[in-house]
């Protein structure tokens, strides 16, 4: 085993459980079902101290041991949940979380510094546990069960008076650091155990075994007076490493069928379960097997059913497992991890790809061969399925990214003083990997400005009939081919007077010029603007939104802000969905080719020119339009049969001339030089299928191009006269 795998393996593993742990700590105050987030909580603490114990992360293990030992306090009822044990416990999260990055920077052992930040919590942890009673280890002494006659009620049910619970734990556990027969001594904490058998049917051949692997399983009666919850939490924080199965006394027909279905393995064992657990007698399977060898063509099921030892749907059940384990032998979806790296050469080698075949493409079209274009053209189909295939394994859901922000406002809010939920929609929308990376240090901005900004004090709220609660909301959805993130607070919303005023002070705008909404809240993302009366640790100095613009712009994005004084403002982003490839459709003005996204595209129509006016009759409506060919000063004159692309974005529709519709293109983006940053509406560039460059148009940038007419034509413009 590379001891260096494991270890990053570890660390990888370790980081999501902490996730995880913190994501239900900071759900759990405000949960009305508890016991199952505090048992994710344990289990996560659990899960690390074992691993690390693998490793011999002492450190890690007596640090945790404690975390572990308070959470066990909570699940046993002897500790309630309270905000000051939440903001310890994730107090907890961090250093843990520092010691993994310590091991995972290479020092494997706990340092000084390290050390002195854990003792503080310690104590502190230490003060929920009290003084500490020596605990005698408790035996376990597996004996064979006190088999019981089946006694039948009517034919329906099994009168046992103990409860069966099945137990098989996965190969892994030891790995994981558990023991299996700690279990089965905390069960005896709430009951007795009456019965139990070991099987150790599932053991290889001592040249095939594995020491380190768990082989055995367990059928226990148990005598005890707790509810089957009480029973199943036992074993609550090692479900994922064992198959639990529990059935109850006095248990019906239909709940051994149900167990018959779900347990793992072949069903011909099932008579020797049954007698260890005291559901059959071993006369009554001694009676069956003598009989079979007499007439070894009649199955044992059969002979079992004209005994009348086991009712016919037991049987059956059993026999439904046994065809179904030989009929699904295929191994269960698993998933890998995949170097981020490797996605990235894939998707390059993918958009390479794409550019020669439409060079291929272009050739066949000029060679006029009927077998060559028909062969180029089921090349591409193939080139543009694995194109989408491709860019699917980058496709990743931002509830990851959204659910960090949980955090941020539990801690924010307390250093404010402040009463914020947060509220999450839309996390199952996927996106680019590379842009959910991106897209995380701008929201932390966004999110942080409104609450030291948007939401106002309790008090404050109080006084304009407001909960004393204020809500952020995050959300999510897919619009126009681009990914749309809001961020919403219930605040006081933006002073539209005190941002103007703070503009012509700094000499932004000229005093009495008129300005849209829109306008004025843009100038708030001018690098250095601040409307805040102080300076805080979170907002004053002016910075921030300009860098969230700048790094949105970067992505291809648009931000905009909306809001109404004393109800709250939103802010909108408007993001592509890749970064990398995308479907294009192609136009030509004059000489020069540009690529637009085919997502963006409502309808193309024929122009007919109108002198002086910037707008036409779009079947009864004013569609603004910008001319291509004057935007960027080409050369020459416009072409007869000139066209009409009618683009959309952000519930906006503007039309744009070109000369020739060329058709659709499947586009890799290729980035502008940082020479090109300032230009406007060109987002990035592609290579056509005959090596030339053709340029990708900003729809976003056209729009707001297009802005002026639009605002004209809305307020009452020559054509509506």
């Amino acid at each position: 085993m590379n001891l260096d795998d494991a270890i990053q393996t570890f660390v990888t593993e370790s980081r999501e459980l902490l996730q995880e742990m913190e994501s239900a700590l900071l759900a759990v105050e405000q949960a009305q079902e508890k016991d199952e987030l505090v048992n994710a909580i344990f289990r996560a603490a659990h899960t690390i101290k074992g691993s690390s114990g693998l490793f011999s992360l002492d450190h890690i293990v007596a640090f945790t041991h404690v975390v572990e030992s308070v959470l066990d306090r909570v699940r046993a009822g002897k500790l309630g949940v309270s905000e000051q044990w939440v903001v310890l416990l994730l107090a907890c999260c961090d250093h843990i979380s520092s010691l993994i990055q310590a091991v995972a920077d290479g020092d494997g052992h706990s340092g000084t510094d390290l050390e002195q930040q854990g003792a503080p919590l310690l104590e502190q942890l230490r003060s929920y546990l009290g003084a500490p009673k020596a605990i005698p280890a408790m035996p376990l002494v597996l004996t064979e069960p006190k088999v019981d006659p089946i006694a039948r009620k009517d034919g329906q049910g099994v009168d046992a008076d103990h409860w069966h619970i099945s137990l098989r734990f996965g190969t892994e556990v030891l790995k994981n650091g558990m023991d299996p027969l700690s279990f089965l001594r905390y069960l005896e904490t709430i009951g007795r155990i009456s019965g139990i058998a070991t099987l150790t049917d599932a053991i290889p051949d001592a040249a095939q075994m594995d020491p380190e692997l768990c082989y055995l399983g367990f059928e226990v009666a148990f005598q005890s007076k707790a509810d089957k919850a009480t029973i199943e939490n036992v074993f609550e924080f090692v479900r994922d490493d064992c198959q639990l199965r529990i059935l109850p006394p006095h248990s019906l027909i239909a709940e051994y069928v149900s167990l018959l279905q779900q347990q793992p393995g072949e069903m011909a064992r099932l008579g020797d379960m049954l007698v260890r657990c005291g559901t059959l007698t071993p006369q009554e399977l001694d009676v069956a097997l003598n009989v079979q060898a007499d007439t070894p063509a009649k199955p044992i099921g059969t002979i079992l059913v004209e005994q009348g030892s086991v009712q016919p749907e037991v049987v059956e059940a059993a026999l439904i497992k046994q065809r179904t384990v030989k009929e699904n032998v295929a191994a269960e979806s698993r998933s890998i991890r995949v170097d981020a790296d490797k996605l990235d050469q894939l998707i390059n080698l993918v958009g390479e790809l794409i550019i020669a075949g439409a060079s291929v493409n272009l050739i066949a079209h000029k060679a006029r061969i009927a077998e060559l274009e028909e062969s180029t053209s089921k090349l591409s189909m193939l080139v543009e399925e694995v194109r989408d295939s491709a860019l699917q394994l980058r496709m990743v859901k931002i509830g990851a990214t959204f659910s960090r922000f949980q955090r941020v406002v539990h801690d924010v809010s307390r250093e404010l003083g402040k009463e914020i939920g947060l509220v999450i929609n839309g996390e199952d929308t996927e996106l680019d990997k590379t842009v959910v990376e991106k897209i995380g240090d701008p929201l932390m901005h966004l999110v942080r400005n409104s609450m030291d900004h948007g939401i106002e004090s309790a008090e404050v709220r109080a006084e304009r009939g407001k909960p004393a609660q204020g809500t952020l909301k995050l959300n999510a959805f897919h619009d126009s081919g681009a990914i749309v993130i809001t961020v919403q607070d219930d605040g006081g919303g933006l002073k539209r007077e005190r941002i103007v005023a703070k503009a012509v002070e700094r000499g932004l705008v000229e005093a009495g010029h008129h300005l849209s909404d829109a306008e004025v809240y843009a100038l708030i993302f001018e690098p250095g603007f601040s409307t805040a009366e102080k300076v805080s640790n979170l907002s004053g100095r002016g910075v921030g939104l300009d860098v969230v613009k700048r790094n949105i712009t970067a992505l291809r994005g648009t931000v905009e802000i909306a809001s109404v004084d004393g109800v709250g403002t939103t802010v909108t982003v408007r993001l592509p969905l890749t970064l990398a490839i995308i479907d294009g459709f192609l136009v030509e003005v004059g000489k020069s080719v540009f690529a637009i996204p085919l997502d963006m595209i409502e309808e193309c129509v024929a122009y007919t020119a109108e002198e002086g006016h910037d707008y036409t009759n779009l079947r009864g409506q004013v569609l603004p339009f910008i001319r291509l060919r004057e935007l960027f000063e080409i050369p020459g004159k416009p072409t007869r049969g000139e066209n009409i692309v009618v683009l959309k974005h952000a519930g906006q529709r503007v039309g744009m001339v070109v000369d020739r519709l060329l058709g659709e293109f499947q586009t890799v983006i290729k980035p502008l030089a940082k020479v090109f940053t300032q230009v406007r509406c060109i987002s990035g560039s592609t290579i056509l299928g005959s090596g030339e460059v053709a340029l990708i148009l900003d729809v976003p940038a056209l729009v707001r191009q297009a802005a002026p007419s639009q605002a004209r034509l809305s307020q009452g413009s020559e054509f509506s006269q």
